[in-house]
């Protein structure tokens, strides 16, 4: 018995500018309420097709864009190798930050009018996802937000300029949230974390908060990092969290 679809959309996000979504869902007809999965710097890969996967067969519609479609062919992801990091992390500061927010609020536009969901929206990522996912929880139709290690929060370093502005907008985070960390993460030290903590709790945030011993992308099912007791308890609070908001 087949328990989820796979399939893809292709969002206006511009003038003449489309952005490849993956759509992943519960097979039985019915509406679910919708996660927009922001994936790490090399877009949509294995190991984020399976977290959608997962999520779906929880009963959401889980949509994954292509973070950098302007600058990549549709369907195509970046492989976990020096080069493939290299090229992400580059254009993880070539494309605007307005790029970043605009493919956001098309994306929640997209699920808030998807003929299978109940307009219900959160939102979840994982490195750079983390950071994009805080920042389209801005928006005030995200009830809730799960952002994994989020990078280059605490230092304002996201989008063309290295200079955004996610800790100054916190005061907009209105969905209920969870922030998970690992301890020995060498992009988002100790002091990082603390001064997001500090910010989340100036401005009154709704948040929960989670730090394991765990190196960056404990998350991921591939690779030397991955920890899956970890991933497996940080996932079952993700998901308490949607099921209890959304």
């Amino acid at each position: 018995m087949r328990i989820i679809t796979d399939e893809y959309s292709d969002i206006d996000v511009a003038a003449g500018a489309t952005m490849r979504a993956h759509i992943f869902r519960p097979a039985p007809q019915g509406r679910y309420p919708a996660l927009l999965l922001f994936s790490e710097i090399y877009q949509v890969t294995g190991p984020i097709r399976r977290l959608a996967a997962i999520l779906a067969g929880h009963g959401f519609v889980v949509c994954a864009p292509e973070v950098y479609h302007e600058y990549e062919a549709p369907g195509s992801a970046l492989s976990y190798t020096p080069e493939g990091t290299e090229r992400g992390n580059m254009l993880k500061i070539q494309k605007p930050l307005d790029a970043f927010d605009r493919d956001a609020r098309a994306a929640i536009d997209f699920l808030t009018a998807y003929p299978g969901a109940t307009g219900a929206v959160g939102t979840i990522g994982l490195c750079l996802g983390g950071h994009l996912a805080l920042r389209a929880a801005f928006d005030d139709r995200v009830g809730a937000a799960a952002c994994f290690y989020p990078t280059d929060v605490h230092a304002g370093t996201l989008g063309a300029g290295r200079s955004d502005d996610t800790l100054a907008r916190m005061d907009r985070l209105k969905a209920q949230s969870l922030f998970v960390w690992g301890r020995q993460d060498p992009h988002i030290p100790f002091a990082g974390r603390e001064a997001i903590r500090a910010r989340l709790e100036a401005v009154g945030a709704n948040y929960e908060w989670l730090e394991f011993n765990a190196e960056h992308a404990f998350m991921r099912d591939e690779g030397p990092r991955y920890d899956p007791a970890l991933a497996s308890r940080a996932m079952t609070s993700a998901l308490d969290l949607f099921h209890r908001a959304l």
